[in-house]
């Protein structure tokens, strides 16, 4: 397993952008596809984004964030982004990295065995 850590959450305005981070423990953070997940109060956890490992040449996206959210990796500093822009109320949640072998559309939570503390986002209207 490797040991991950977020931050960049916060408090922004509806509209507004944030950029979390990602970063990763160890020697093989290349090796693994990278997600984003986010829970919102009374609601279960649900996929965000994912990009694959290495090059990260295959990314996917809930239909809620496509187009307003991008996730990125770098692996010389072992730390995977998201960049969300143009948020909304309904985009409040924790939002959790995690780490797998593989990179999937549907973005299967049974997929990935190493998980993030979570990091706050607040979005006010």
């Amino acid at each position: 397993q490797v040991l991950l850590v977020e931050s960049g959450g916060g408090s922004v305005q509806a509209g507004g952008s944030l950029r979390l981070s990602c970063r990763a423990s160890g020697r093989t953070f290349s090796s693994y596809a990278m997600a984003w997940f986010r829970q919102a109060p009374g609601k279960e956890r649900e996929f965000v984004a994912v990009i694959s490992s290495w090059s990260g040449a295959s990314t996917y996206y809930a239909d809620s964030v496509k187009g307003r959210f991008t996730i990125s990796r770098d692996n010389a500093k072992n730390t995977a982004y998201l960049q969300m822009n143009s948020l909304k109320f309904e985009d409040t949640a924790v939002y959790y990295c995690a780490a797998g072998l593989t990179a999937t559309p549907k973005g299967l939570q049974r997929d990935f065995r190493s998980w993030g503390q979570g990091t706050q986002v607040t979005v006010s209207s």
